[in-house]
């Protein structure tokens, strides 16, 4: 963990607070377990997304290690088949593609997911496959892959006694040689087969296959091992990647998928545990991309039925001779659980999520409800709300709204700008409908895919810079190179001008319909890490090891023509003059081959620059930052305090507040407000994972995710306020920010009408997407987004830092605008009948409070005092709120121990909006006045409903037999009481039994006083003629009721009284 900042604690930044807007859009899975009781359980383990839940058969799913963690990268889970609650998972992905992400070890949940705890291996990086004993929850195995980055000798098969409290390593080949895959004899535990493999990745190969890799055998629960890889039937030659499952159904069964040379590839079968093996296929849809697949199962029921997963999941129900393809939600297929009990339960992972099917395999669950969407890059336009866009591995590239009108992000509100799934995305600045996406991986066009979408039209149109055909054609072959993230950058003084960065970088001012090389090659160029992928077996070939190429341009926001470009082999060059010369300006302490992922000009200096670069695929987890004042000549580091193992992907600087940065990292967001001297985690719910890229939007962070989607921090007014020079004094005085300036934003007017105490099924009418409401354990609530993005607060945002825990209430005040303006509303921390969120924070450090624009709603009406009825199942509506202020400026203060101090903001408009000031002025006047009508109608019948009550109680006490003309003041009260419910009833439908019961009897006032409400605000415009002439007929009407019941009040009841008061009874005190 960093340092503190000045003087603050990591508890003191706790009000910063995220949100994710989605997509609910899955990434990778390969990892997945079900529950072997509950046949609604399922779990899976992202492969850079953590844990997630299903107790529903996969209609939500929810991530259960949240704060447990320190990765989030899951390559196995297991489910102890004896016992449910006890589930283990062992972290780093093995599905070792280049965005892999690295693990640190085991963690262990003894309560059924609700919990994690660290149980060991925390240098084994990537572990393949978690084996539990089936009648014994300690007994466990893990198949360590190991560092595939470099050599590391925590690898080989694991075997714990004790629930992990301990690791005994029980198989080891080498340093390089880890375990891949295990298989147990669920009949004999005591047999197990252990895969051994040989692979490395770096920066620019993937290499699998070697003299490490191995197929194994145990017959005394791992105590002893015997290579099996030579016997009789099993390929001869070097060996890859190995896939292996014990038949449970079968004694002596055993399948092995091997990658082989040649045909020798394919699936083996053994019916005598492993000491004879036949060939029983070499079909190559079983083997395509052997590093990335080769998984095998065997089916829980049927003993010649078996699965494959790879590009397609195949079955076959033969013994392995035929397959036929099982359709998945989506290709790329990798881990299959099958439920021991009932082979038609199961649970399958892919490139696009997990899903679960209870036919075996005939229909599945869908994957459009994991928010674990993995981002290479973002961009965002300038529409209000904008919109964030970004590239999906294995999917396409999208855009989703910051904001929605129906008060959550649905993936129906996204939009698919191309089909990137690998590169930058590119957003024409002055034109969102226009977008440029790189899509080496999933378009056509060979070699650096390039595409123009156009939102208009719906089209893309490929516009490479160079489209050469580059399948199977080693990089160095290649008249250029584009990695497979590649840049696409506008410039900022010339929205025409577009440059993208292969290992030159190229130009085009036509919008891609000619391009210009505008420097030479920018790399190191050597050849010999421009050679095929893939290893000695099986060649690689999809462009995502294409290496010595630019990983980032950008050119200078205050000069144009000063262009900077950033390599992924360790190289920074600029150039002042459009490109006619450039300049090698690497830090001199960047280490070589680092991968230089961002260049960051400071909006402050045109000679400030930062650099995030990492060498994390050579085995070096350290952070790389560095800084330069004077235009690249010289350079420091500013890691700080930055944790040593914490890789840095991308840092921002904020371009409103000097020395506010920003750094993406393996585990989340760090910032800084000194320049990088300290360094903070964020916290604000932020979960652990990796950000591949931030952007600052106005005064919004935005992150991209690589396996939870995408987040955005709104408002980072606080941070830049801490971050000034005033500030620099440690935070030792309480402070209240400017605010931001707020717009005011419409929501549909059925947003929120299907919220229900449990599951919302629905944001809006016809609108799908559910949120659910979650209890703390401290007691607060929140509501969770279940399948959908989370909306911005609606509102004015206000930040305010307490240097202690205050002693008395801290005091927040809105007014009018001018000095001490007319008062609008007052919120205080001591008001503990007030909602939380209508109570402002009062802890030391940082503090958030969100004004939601609004007046004073109308008086309450008291349920106590109404007819009586039975408990509503429905609860009972919240008091509508009173109008929202106009656009224009408003004053917020801050009282904290009779200290005060103010702050203005400004409130604008929707800016999509024509409405003027007059309109907006009309629309609150009307509203002012419906809801004081309101307020007086729901008073008098308070006072109303009392009066009866006393009425009543005055003339049981006048039916004794002592009381002296108890029968005239019985009738004179029964007329009274007659009277008022005549009143009562215009005003309000007495004989309502709950909010949903209005059908059976005619309206009160008070309803048509809300519809008016409505009528007039559902859109932020005027009120029309017809809505101004109902709501004042209205409130004429609820006037004339009040001047009955005042007449009331003054004839039949005051005489009532004078009669009470003469036969001593008692008064009826509401008069």
């Amino acid at each position: 963990m960093a340092g503190k900042i000045g003087g603050a604690a990591a508890a003191d930044f706790e009000a910063l607070k995220w949100r994710c807007i989605g997509p609910p859009r899955g990434g990778r899975v390969v990892a997945v377990s079900g529950d072997p009781v509950d046949r609604m359980t399922f779990y899976f383990g992202a492969c850079a997304g953590g844990i997630w839940k299903t107790v529903d058969g996969g209609v939500f799913w929810r991530c259960v290690s949240d704060g447990y963690m320190g990765s989030s990268a899951v390559g196995s889970i297991a489910v102890a088949p004896s016992d449910a609650n006890v589930i283990y998972a062992g972290t780093g992905e093995t599905a070792i593609r280049l965005d892999v992400s690295y693990g640190d070890g085991v963690y262990k949940s003894t309560d059924a997911g609700r919990s994690w705890t660290h149980v060991g291996l925390k240098n084994s990086k990537f572990i393949g496959r978690i084996v539990v004993h089936p009648n014994d929850p300690d007994l466990v195995y893990a198949a360590v892959l190991g560092d595939i980055f470099g050599p590391n000798a925590e690898r080989g098969v694991y075997r714990s006694r004790n629930g992990g409290r301990s690791w005994e390593r029980i198989l080891f080949r080498n340093d390089v040689a880890g375990a891949i895959d295990l298989s147990m004899d669920r009949n004999n535990p005591r047999i197990l087969f252990a895969s051994i493999w040989e692979a490395r990745r770096n920066f620019w190969n993937i290499s699998s296959g070697g003299p490490g890799s191995g197929l194994f055998r145990s017959t005394d629960g791992g105590d002893t091992w015997q290579e099996i890889s030579k016997f009789p039937g099993l390929p001869s030659g070097m060996l890859g990647k190995i896939g292996v499952a014990v038949s449970p159904v079968k004694a002596g069964r055993v399948w092995a998928l091997i990658e082989a040379e040649g045909d020798k590839t394919g699936l083996y079968r053994s019916d005598d545990l492993g000491a004879r093996w036949t060939q029983v296929s070499a079909n190559r849809d079983l083997m395509h991309r052997p590093w990335y697949y080769t998984h095998v199962f065997a089916d829980t029921g049927h003993a010649d039925t078996v699965y494959v997963t790879n590009l397609q999941m195949w079955k076959s129900t033969d013994g392995g001779s035929n397959f036929s393809e099982v359709t998945t939600r989506h290709g790329d297929n990798h881990d299959l659980w099958i439920d021991p009990n009932d082979s038609s339960r199961m649970i399958e992972g892919n490139d696009g999520g997990a899903h679960v099917s209870f036919n075996g395999g005939a229909s599945w669950s869908t994957i459009y409800n994991q928010k674990t969407a993995q981002f290479y890059r973002l961009d965002v336009d300038n529409q209000y709300p904008y919109r964030v866009y970004g590239t999906q591995q294995d999917n396409t590239s999208i855009s989703v709204p910051s904001a929605s009108e129906w008060g959550v992000i649905t993936l129906a509100d996204c939009s698919y700008p191309g089909t990137g799934e690998s590169g930058f995305i590119a957003v024409n600045p002055r034109d969102h409908n226009v977008v440029y996406v790189g899509a080496i991986g999933s378009s056509p066009g060979g070699s650096g895919a390039l595409q123009r979408y156009d939102h208009r039209t719906r089209q893309i149109q490929l516009v490479n810079v160079w489209p050469e055909e580059s399948t199977g054609i080693a990089p160095r072959d290649m008249k250029y190179r584009f990695a497979w993230t590649y840049p696409i950058v506008f410039s900022p003084h010339d929205p025409q001008t577009l440059y993208v960065g292969g290992n030159c970088v190229f130009r085009t001012r036509d919008e891609g319909m000619s391009w210009e090389k505008i420097s030479p090659d920018l790399s190191l160029n050597d050849r010999s890490r421009q050679g095929p992928s893939g290893g000695a077996i099986t060649r690689e070939s999809a462009g995502a090891e294409v290496h010595a190429t630019c990983a980032s341009v950008v050119e200078s926001p205050h000069r144009a023509g000063e262009i900077w470009a950033s390599t992924d082999d360790g190289l920074v060059h600029v150039t002042r003059d459009g490109g006619k010369k450039w300049t090698d300006v690497t830090p001199k302490a960047m280490p070589k081959l680092a991968y230089v992922g961002c260049v960051e000009v400071s909006a402050h200096d045109r000679d400030t620059v930062y650099v995030a670069a990492t060498r994390y695929k050579l085995g070096d987890y350290r952070p790389y930052l560095f800084k330069s004042t004077d235009g690249g000549r010289s350079w420091k580091t500013i890691n700080g305090d930055l944790p040593k193992d914490e890789i840095s992907r991308v840092v921002r600087a904020d371009p409103v507040a000097r020395g506010l940065l920003f750094v993406g990292t393996e585990t989340g967001v760090f910032f800084s407000l000194d320049d990088g001297a300290h360094w903070q985690r964020m916290g604000g719910g932020f979960p652990n994972v990796p950000v591949y890229d931030l952007k600052l939007k106005d005064s919004d962070l935005v992150a991209a995710t690589h396996g939870r989607s995408f987040w955005i921090l709104d408002d980072v007014t606080a941070l830049r306020g801490l971050a000034s020079p005033k500030a620099a004094d440690g935070r030792k005085s309480t402070c209240l920010f400017a605010p931001r300036t707020a717009i005011r934003t419409k929501l549909h007017w059925s947003a929120g009408a299907n919220v229900r105490q449990g599951i919302a099924y629905g944001p809006a009418f016809g609108i799908d997407g559910s949120t659910v409401m979650v209890e703390r354990e401290d007691g607060t609530r929140f509501r969770e987004h279940l399948d959908v993005g989370e909306n911005p607060p609606n509102g004015a945002v206000i930040w305010y830092w307490l240097k202690d825990d205050p002693k008395g209430p801290v005091t927040l005040t809105f007014r009018e605008a001018g000095g001490r303006g007319k008062k609008i509303v007052s919120f205080s921390s001591a008001d503990k009948d007030a909602a939380p969120a209508r109570r402002p924070a009062a802890k030391r450090g940082l503090n958030r409070f969100v004004w939601d624009l609004k007046h004073p709603g109308p008086t309450r009406l008291d349920y106590g005092l109404a007819p009586p009825r039975p408990k509503p199942l429905a609860p009972d509506p919240d008091n509508p709120p009173g109008p929202t202020v106009v656009p224009g400026t408003y004053s917020v203060e801050l009282t904290v121990e009779g200290k005060s101090q103010s702050a203005e903001f400004v409130l604008v408009k929707d800016p999509r909006l024509s409405t003027t000031d007059q309109a907006y002025q009309a629309q609150f006047k009307l509203h002012m006045q419906l809801i004081e009508s309101l307020s007086k109608l729901k008073a008098t019948v308070n006072r109303l409903r009392l009066m009866k009550k006393q009425i009543d109680e005055a003339a049981a006490r006048a039916g004794q037999s002592s009381v002296k003309g108890g029968a005239a003041l019985r009738r004179q009260a029964a007329a009274i009481t007659q009277k008022l419910s005549a009143i009562e009833k215009v005003m309000v439908d007495p004989e309502r039994k709950s909010a949903r019961d209005v059908l059976r009897n005619p309206a009160g006032l008070n309803d048509t006083l809300f519809d008016m409400v409505q009528m007039t605000t559902t859109a932020d415009a005027a009120p029309t003629v017809q809505t101004l002439a109902v709501s004042r007929e209205t409130m004429a009407k609820v006037d004339r009721e009040i001047e009955k019941f005042e007449a009331l009040v003054k004839g039949d009841i005051a005489r009532f009284d004078k009669a009470l008061a003469k036969a001593r009874i008692g008064y009826v005190t509401a008069a």
